[in-house]
Parts: structure tokens; C-alpha cells; sequence
């Protein structure tokens, strides 16, 4: 019923915001891969609320714990089951919008579906689950080996990077390779926080040392799973892969990637396909961006109706990220880590 994720490496989460944790079940990773909890919480830190002025100020400490699937520090073959507790919750800051839903969440969509919602920050469909999608995704990067994944974010509202510095990812609050548009994020985040307000933004995922070959036509492409991976992740309004939407002026002499011959290397001169061609990996970088929307609970008075369909106004207590992308970031990274995983293993399937 949709808390399933992959095919042959599966994930399924369980859990809600405000219930007593979250967590989840990783099927399919073969064994003898070192794992221990440092190396989900090593990713999980990265993720987890109140790290920052611009993010949440729930102090959750997202310590993980694996509850089977690990034995004397190697994946056993079994499902890996993994726990996280939920340790700061405060459900009296929804008591007022029990009955009311929420301009840009799922309340309404909930109730109309099930008969009956969470109302306790989202419950189910609260983006605390992205947690368990972290741990996860800690694991599908111990499958990958030398595969690389990096992400960042590329824009808050109209501000855009200009320059691109690895070492200033981790070295700034919003995980902008570009400490100066970093600097003026902070401000433009901090702005819109004291307003009342939020703001969206765009963060790319870059994967290096993919190996070509990785996906299969027709309806297991590579770049349709990467996308619907990513627009999975809550917030996510839209994704784009290489040039994504520039390709609609493009031409096909623009758009098209030259490939050449270096001895027995195969290069591509640019990079618009972003990694994949017809669905399946060139062996080039894969390049994924994801436009992220402004987060929808909002001290500002908006407009709402409550389940009597009577007209109301709200204003949303609580704690929330004024600007959703940094914390994105690790999310979008470790999706990116499971599709790759994921296909990884159906491609060993196809080669027997």
C-alpha cells in the first residue's frame, strides 16, 4: 500500500511523526557487506532537526539501532530491520487543528482517502520518515563501493549558485558549494522565518563511477526510477535529469552528446543526457536536480476549512523549517543510493 520501495533491494518504512518511532525493513542486500549503526548514523546526523538556525528546532537525536540482518559486523543476507525512536515529539501544538486542514499538506487528500488522518504533524505522511529512507540509503552505499554520490543545494528563491567548491558543502548551513550565495541564503532564509514565511529552493545529486548499463527498456529505465524516487521524497514538486527542461529550446545538434574514443575509454564531450541514455547509464556522471517547494506549515494567516467544510483561517504553531532544502539534501543522496543499488543487482540478475 505504497510503503514499499524497489524491486530487488526493497525498503519498507513503518512509523509516524508524533508515534512512539519510526523505522524500517531493508530486503534484498547480500551479504558479508561491513555494516554497523555508525555508518547510518554517520548519514542520519546529516538529516536529523534543530542542527541549525534554519531548520527545525525539534531536538530529535535520531540515534538508530539495527535489530537484525547484522552479525559481527557483516550483513547476514537477512532483512536488515532497523528501529529510530522518536523522542521529542510534541503533539499539543496540532491540538487546535485536529479538525482542520492544512493549506499544502495532506490532510484533506488523507481524510478523503482512509475516512480518518493523523493529525499529529502529519503522522504518516510527515517528512520525520525521510529518516528511515537515510539509514537506508547508508546501507545501498556500502553496496555501491567506488561509486561517489554527492548532493547540494543549488537554490533558495531567486538565489542561485554561481561558482561550484566541493570542500563548501559541509561548511555552511545550507550546503551551497558556493559560500557567498550560501551567505546571502542564510539571510534570504532568515528573512522569510522572521515573516512568518518559507521559501522553496532546488538541490542537484550528482552519482560519479556509475557503471554503464544500469537500467533496461522499456519500463525499467534508469532515469523513470531516479525520477519517481525523487519525487517521492516529500516537498518535491518536480526533477530534472541532465538538462532536464532545457532541452524544450534546445536543438538536436545542442542537445545531442558527442561521443568519442580514447583507447578502449568511451567519452561523452558534454553531459545533457545526464548519464543516461534510453534508460540506461553511459557510465558518465548522473546528474538529478529537484525543485523543492517552500514548506507548507506557516506562521502567516491563511485561508483553510475544517472538516465541516466550514470556512476557517490558521496560522500553524510549531516547529518547522523555514526552508526544507539542506535537510533535503541527505534524503535526495540516499535515494539516489538505492535506485543505483537496486539496479545494481537487477543488472547482475541480467548478466547470469
Amino acid at each position: 500500500m505504497g510503503n514499499t520501495f524497489g524491486r530487488l533491494l526493497r525498503l519498507t518504512s513503518w512509523g509516524e511523526s508524533h508515534g512512539p518511532a519510526i523505522g524500517g525493513v531493508l530486503d534484498g542486500c547480500p551479504a558479508g557487506i561491513p555494516l554497523c549503526e555508525a555508518d547510518m548514523q554517520k548519514e542520519l546526523d546529516r538529516r536529523k532537526p534543530g542542527q541549525s538556525p534554519v531548520s527545525t528546532q525539534r531536538k530529535e537525536p535520531d540515534e538508530v539501532k539495527i535489530l537484525s540482518g547484522v552479525f559481527e559486523g557483516k550483513t547476514t543476507g537477512a532483512p536488515i530491520g532497523f528501529i529510530i525512536e522518536n523522542k521529542e515529539k510534541n503533539s499539543a501544538h496540532y491540538d487546535a487543528i485536529r479538525d482542520i486542514y492544512r493549506p499544502g499538506h495532506a490532510d484533506y487528500t488523507m481524510d478523503m482517502k482512509y475516512g480518518l488522518r493523523d493529525h499529529r504533524g502529519g503522522g504518516r505522511t510527515s517528512a520525520r520518515e525521510t529518516a528511515v529512507r537515510v539509514a537506508a540509503g547508508a546501507v545501498a552505499r556500502k553496496m555501491l563501493g567506488g561509486v561517489k554520490i554527492l548532493g547540494y543545494t543549488v537554490q533558495v528563491g531567486d538565489i542561485v549558485i554561481k561558482k561550484f567548491d566541493e570542500a563548501d558543502i559541509e561548511n555552511n548551513i545550507v550546503r551551497a558549494p558556493d559560500s557567498e550565495a550560501a551567505e546571502r541564503m542564510v539571510k534570504l532564509i532568515e528573512k522569510v522565518r522572521k515573516e512568518g514565511d518559507s521559501i522553496g529552493g532546488m538541490v542537484e545529486v550528482v552519482a560519479e563511477n556509475v557503471p554503464s548499463g544500469l537500467g533496461a527498456p522499456v519500463y525499467g529505465k534508469l532515469d523513470a526510477d531516479l525520477a519517481g524516487a525523487m519525487m517521492g521524497i516529500n516537498a518535491v514538486k518536480g526533477v530534472e535529469i541532465g538538462a532536464g527542461f532545457k532541452c524544450a529550446s534546445m536543438r538536436g545538434s545542442q542537445n545531442n552528446d558527442p561521443i568519442t574514443a580514447e583507447g578502449a575509454t568511451v567519452r561523452f564531450r558534454t553531459n545533457n543526457a545526464g548519464g543516461i541514455l534510453g534508460g540506461i547509464s553511459n557510465g558518465d556522471l548522473v546528474v538529478v536536480r529537484i525543485a523543492v517547494k517552500p514548506t507548507p506549515s506557516i506562521l502567516r494567516e491563511q485561508d483553510a476549512i475544517n472538516k465541516n467544510r466550514d470556512n476557517v483561517k490558521i496560522s500553524v504553531e510549531g516547529r518547522h523549517d523555514p526552508c526544507i532544502c539542506p535537510r533535503v539534501v541527505p534524503v535526495a543522496e540516499a535515494m539516489m543510493a538505492l535506485v543505483l543499488a537496486d539496479h545494481l543487482l537487477l543488472q547482475r540478475c541480467a548478466r547470469i
